[in-house]
């Protein structure tokens, strides 16, 4: 029996220069709270995190090769849909040429908890439709329910709730528009399965403990143990899919904002970086933040006020304790 048919069995019966100046960057991670990428964690493996300068459908699938190896059968590539309009999406050429390159894939998503164009699968395939993801399937994972998966060591949760439809694949593409966020400080690869692999109306609850007031979000959990919560959540998922699960990262249109946010997205102050690829989430991430953080103080500001303002760096540290990757990385750019 395969893994995803057993647990379709268990759920029912539960009824659900930017590279460089590398020392600079670890003397700038350390002041800001970001874990170290020498002392215990160097005398692991590096991962390996490939980065390209360009931001191109062709560099896309070029990186996406670099990383491909354990994908295998039925591919859901996780991606964000964005609210009506949304301007910093990652351009759809992009995510219609890896999507026609990965044989046996579909885009997937889940409804949203907030009151917004995605809120139900109605709403959420209307939004679709306005923001051009119609030249492939897209699969609303939440669409007919959820089921329950095991947070292996979880701190706060020990399953978590997740679209029942996930469990039709066999492997998972993560492809992130990394930015900030309202909440989390930014969104890369953990926010968007933590997050957009949850359902919407238990989930994404359970990981914003919010309360059943759901348009009350000055109630909803935020900080180090939101941090926390999204990092249980993102266990589920990447126990489910392991070894099968890759991560890519576009550094493009970085607002403040996600692109939850829509058009009401702050307008981005940083210059566009590049594009990530790792089979390591924490790894990938850390990169991301990394080159980030090299930016210089004028475009820096407004995007590292807003992760170090909500906590978001212990996104990173929360990672590491559940074991979701290494923080020691090789960037080797393509």
């Amino acid at each position: 029996m395969k893994r995803r048919d057993f647990l379709k069995l268990t759920s029912s019966f539960l009824f659900l220069g930017l590279i460089g100046k590398v020392a600079g960057v670890q003397k700038a991670a350390a002041a800001v709270g970001m874990l170290p990428t020498n002392g215990t964690a160097a005398a692991s493996p590096k991962a390996t995190v490939y980065f390209s300068r360009e931001i191109s459908p062709e560099s896309l699938v070029k990186l996406y090769d670099k990383i491909k190896g354990p994908i295998a059968g039925k591919v859901a590539i996780k991606w964000h849909s964005g609210e009506p309009h949304g301007p910093n999406i990652i351009p759809r050429e992009m995510v219609k040429a890896l999507q026609a390159h990965i044989p046996n894939s579909a885009l997937v998503e889940t409804n949203t908890l907030y009151a917004g164009e995605r809120q139900t699968t109605k709403q959420h395939r209307q939004t679709l439709a306005i923001n051009g993801w119609d030249f492939c399937p897209v699969d609303i994972m939440d669409e007919d329910g959820a089921v329950m998966l095991p947070v292996k060591g979880g701190k706060h949760f020990k399953e978590m709730s997740v679209g029942k439809h996930m469990l039709d694949y066999d492997s998972m593409v993560v492809l992130t528009h990394f930015k900030g966020h309202a909440m989390g400080g930014f969104g890369g690869s953990m926010k968007n399965i933590a997050i957009g692999c949850a359902d919407g109306p238990i989930g994404k609850k359970m990981v914003h403990e919010a309360p059943d007031n759901n348009d009350d979000y000055s109630k909803w959990r935020t900080g180090a143990r939101f941090m926390e919560n999204m990092a249980d959540s993102a266990k589920a998922t990447v126990d489910y899919f392991a070894p099968h699960i890759v991560y890519i990262n576009v550094l493009r249109n970085m607002s403040v904002d996600c692109d939850c946010a829509g058009v009401g997205a702050a307008p981005p102050k940083t210059r566009n970086i590049g594009i990530l690829a790792s089979t390591d989430l924490l790894a990938i991430d850390k990169a991301s933040i990394d080159l980030v953080y090299q930016l210089p103080e004028d475009e820096l500001h407004d995007l590292k006020e807003r992760i170090e303002s909500r906590e978001g760096l212990h996104q990173l540290t929360a990672m590491k304790n559940l074991g979701l990757g290494t923080d020691a990385y090789e960037l080797i750019e393509v």
